[in-house]
């Protein structure tokens, strides 16, 4: 499903709300709603109609997929002045900002914790989740030894039967850093580009040998982590060569060759905003040209609609 029409600026109507929060996605069918399927937007969209007494449709910084985990999720909506004044009129002294997040929580207690709100905020001039965010950070944990499985995290990592080799892992994701086509490591969308920039794919132990494997880039294209982490896995393991990774994303096509690390190890650390309202905009205005492999953009071409 499609986000709804995003604008750097809310109308002059209305107020833009920012709000921020957490979620295990290990219930949900990815973030975006979906017919029939339980989702992220879905509960958090019904929510907000509770509290707001209307349908309101929320913009998303990254959707992520089903079953996919959220430490850090940013989405805004658009609220009349007199909606964002009521939703604190039943609490005298509180803010709307800290009534809207304790409402919202409320509501969210049949979700049995699922998801949680973090904070509500009138956005600055300029802000959108999604357009605005200059970069998006993902995390994936893996357990490849028997030592580093805890029973605790098994929700939140993924158990790997096979040690891997992470030195062979790091070289790998070497080579995929800067600004590429991730056709060979995405699930294109009709319309959208697959152009990223990849700033940062990181690999380190922990104390307890679990792996984590460290993601930063502009945006995500749906699949993008998810293939990138199982693709490194598969040389980590030996059933592909060095340098395999960088051959594929030369081919630019999709195959049943490239592996998609299992959701449940993925969780979405954090999206990156400019400071300032005037290069919120700007940021909003970047994100919405289409990208080219040689670091320009078209303004004229058809804004991607795959942002992640």
């Amino acid at each position: 499903m499609s986000q709804p029409p995003s604008a750097a600026f809310a109308p002059d109507h209305l107020v833009r709300i920012r709000i921020d929060l957490a979620y295990d996605g290990g219930a949900y069918h990815g973030w975006a709603i979906q017919p029939g399927l339980e989702s992220v937007q879905g509960a958090v969209e019904a929510g907000l109609e509770m509290v707001i007494r209307r349908p309101v449709r929320t913009v998303v910084a990254g959707r992520t997929d089903a079953g996919v985990h959220a430490a850090h999720q940013v989405i805004h909506c658009d609220l009349t002045p007199q909606e964002w004044t009521h939703v604190s009129r039943q609490r005298p002294g509180v803010t709307s900002e800290d009534a809207l997040v304790r409402r919202l929580n409320g509501v969210l207690r049949s979700q049995e914790g699922s998801i949680v709100i973090r904070r509500a905020m009138v956005a600055p001039d300029g802000f959108d989740a999604r357009f605005s965010a200059r970069g998006r950070s993902y995390r994936y944990r893996i357990a490849d030894q028997l030592d580093s499985r805890d029973p605790l995290q098994r929700r939140f990592t993924h158990w790997h039967g096979t040690e891997l080799s992470l030195s062979l892992m790091q070289a790998e994701a070497d080579s995929m850093l800067g600004l590429h086509d991730f056709l060979s490591f995405c699930k294109p969308r009709e319309g959208a580009t697959t152009i990223r920039s990849l700033r940062r794919f990181d690999l380190h132990r922990d104390r307890s040998g679990v792996i984590h494997a460290e993601l930063e880039a502009d945006a995500f294209c749906h699949n993008m982590v998810r293939a990138l982490v199982g693709s490194s896995m598969l040389v980590g393991e030996g059933k592909r060569p060095a340098g395999w990774m960088l051959e594929r994303l030369s081919e630019q096509r999709r195959g049943s060759d490239v592996r998609l690390a299992p959701a449940r190890g993925l969780v979405l650390e954090r999206i990156d905003y400019p400071e300032s309202a005037e290069d919120l905009a700007a940021q909003a205005l970047r994100a919405r040209a289409r990208r080219t492999t040689t670091g320009s953009a078209n303004s004229e071409a058809r804004p991607s609609s795959a942002i992640q």
